[in-house]
């Protein structure tokens, strides 16, 4: 169990560079009151910050240093888990992130971030959710249980039911799993070197066999065959040499095409300016009657010719748009046609890269093949031993091979067991009808009369008394809240249960402010009261007014300028 002692802050948030020391430990009850805005809600992300690196709200981290002195922002939190005394201290400006075991730092060699994994994995044994899930049921960005994606209600629950060993097993199996692929690659690779040699001694053997039994006829008769291919190859790039001068010599024309097209083009695109301007001039002259400039009407002898004029010169630019639009799609079809001239010059050197590799490839055929048949017979004897020795390197490495698949198929049963779906599974389903029974009782306690019942999925199944189906986001603001405080002091009691997450310290921001009616109010302090000894309840609220009798301890929060101040009252 892990029991908070005492956090404490300066320079953070509107803190200022005095420490502010709130003791989580000391009272049972203990009321947080003051104004918005005052620094009520600031121990909740002072308590994240401080172990998780992240605040409780949404605020940026640069966020959380005091704007006014800008500078020194430390948290330090103190804890005790059995016999060994924690201290965490944590700082912005200069950054600092220090853990003490009974006033001894801890080794800090690893990274921040591993020195992060350190405190949550070995220490805390909890991550930020988890850790919300169990010791805050907050306002404004926490995220209820209910809210939570499927993965990530599993990871809580994992923490409080203390399986995540299991995930921790199947990580070290993930890495003997590649290991063991890691060593059957290596050993199959090994396999198909000896295989390889096997098959190229046998190959040899089978050589020097056929060399005896007439082979050199066999690799005189292939020697000529190459010889034709080589001659039916050269011919074949003579001919692709050919067709390639006669393109080229099209191709070298392909420049004055282009000029000539891009002036014909140029000529096509004045032209139809100048159609254009006919026509607007023809436009304006048949809609209007006075000219636009002085505004005075224009003679009807005047606006004749003009329309005459601007109807011939829209016929003539048009006559000669027309013709030179023909000669520009004709030298188009050309410039496609060279085009395509170039194309095939590629395509025939191509060609002629391959039949260059081709005869290289025969003539080095026919080398091999005249030193086959020039050298001597080589012992066949010797040969058939060494044959043997590499096969008793095989079977060697498939002895091994074997092994090695074994030993991965075992791996895949452990596997098995350790993924989701596995021994975790087998754990859950026996918790998951304590974690029903847990949620309904303390729904009904406050007088919530609804079957909520959770699946090995952790989705949710709520159905009235008249047996009508609802989801968790069905229900009114004051209704889920309820089902969150249900499942909040469900994961309570799971976690002192296991001794897994338990801890003293259980915080409500502003939960008798929002959903809940006076009714649902009376019974949740009922229940609050009922609590054992080892908690520490702290409840964040602005209507104090209404609570003060209610708490053993009332601490309000003031803005005093730009800044916090924290004055402590017992009841």
């Amino acid at each position: 169990m892990i029991i908070f002692k005492s956090v404490k802050w300066k320079n953070f948030l509107s803190t200022g560079n005095t420490f502010t020391t709130i003791y989580l430990d000391k009272q049972p009850t203990t009321l947080i009151v003051g104004d918005n805005g005052a620094g009520k809600s600031t121990i909740l992300d002072a308590l994240c910050f401080v172990l998780f690196n992240k605040p409780f709200r949404v605020i940026k981290k640069a966020q959380l240093v005091n704007s006014v002195n800008n500078t020194e922002t430390v948290v330090e939190i103190e804890f005790k888990i059995g016999t060994r005394e924690y201290r965490v201290m944590r700082g912005i400006k200069p950054n600092k992130f220090e853990i003490y075991c009974n006033n001894k730092l801890v080794n800090q060699d690893a990274s921040s971030r591993d020195y992060q994994k350190y405190l949550e994995q070995n220490i805390l044994k909890l991550n930020y959710r988890s850790f919300t899930q169990v010791v805050i049921l907050g306002n404004a960005s926490f995220i209820p249980f209910m809210q939570l994606k499927s993965v990530h209600r599993r990871e809580v629950v994992e923490d409080l039911l203390d399986i995540k060993i299991f995930s921790k097993m199947n990580t070290i199996l993930k890495d003997r799993v590649k290991d063991n692929k890691d060593t059957f690659t290596e050993c199959k690779h090994e396999m198909e070197i000896c295989e390889t040699k096997l098959n190229h001694q046998r190959a040899s053997i089978h050589k020097l066999t056929e060399l005896q039994e007439g082979m050199i006829q066999n690799l005189q008769a292939k020697f000529t065959t190459n010889e034709d291919s080589i001659v039916n190859l050269q011919t074949r790039k003579q001919e692709n040499d050919h067709s390639m001068s006669v393109l080229a010599q099209s191709v070298t024309d392909s420049a004055d095409v282009q000029e000539k097209y891009e002036s014909l083009r140029d000529m096509r695109s004045k032209i139809e300016q100048n159609k254009n301007k006919a026509e607007k001039d023809h436009k304006f002259y048949t809609k209007h009657d006075k000219c636009p400039t002085c505004s005075q009407n224009l003679e009807e002898d005047h606006k004749q010719r003009q329309l005459v004029d601007a109807e011939s010169r829209r016929v003539k630019y048009t006559e000669g748009y027309q013709k030179i639009d023909e000669q520009v799609s004709k030298l188009y079809d050309k410039l496609r046609d060279l085009k395509g001239y170039g194309q095939s010059i590629i395509e025939l050197q191509s060609d002629n890269l391959s039949i260059d590799k081709q005869i290289s490839r025969l003539l080095r055929e026919n080398e091999n093949i005249m030193a086959e048949v020039n050298k001597e017979t080589p012992d066949i004897d010797a040969e058939r031993q060494k044959l043997e020795e590499y096969e008793g390197e095989y079977a060697e490495n498939m002895e091994r091979c074997a092994g090695v698949s074994k030993e991965f198929d075992n791996l895949k049963v452990v596997s098995s067991l350790l993924r989701d779906s596995g021994i975790k599974s087998k754990v859950i389903s026996k918790f998951v009808p304590i974690f029903n029974s847990l949620i309904n009782k303390y729904l009904q306690s406050m007088d919530f009369f609804v079957n909520f019942t959770l699946d090995e999925e952790f989705n949710e199944k709520i159905l009235s008394r008249c047996r009508d189906i609802f989801s968790y986001a069905s229900f009114s603001e004051g209704e889920k809240q309820k089902i969150d405080l249900s499942l909040l002091f469900c994961w309570r009691d799971i976690a002192k249960m296991k001794n897994s997450a338990s801890t003293n310290l259980l915080i409500l921001d502003e939960v008798f402010d929002s959903s809940l009616d006076t009714a649902a109010t009376d019974e949740l302090m009922k229940i609050l009261r009922g609590m054992d000894n080892k908690t520490n309840l702290f409840v964040i609220s602005h209507k104090g007014d209404i609570l003060l009798d209610k708490f053993d301890t009332i601490v309000k929060f003031d803005k005093v300028g730009d800044f916090s101040t924290m004055a402590l009252d017992s009841q």
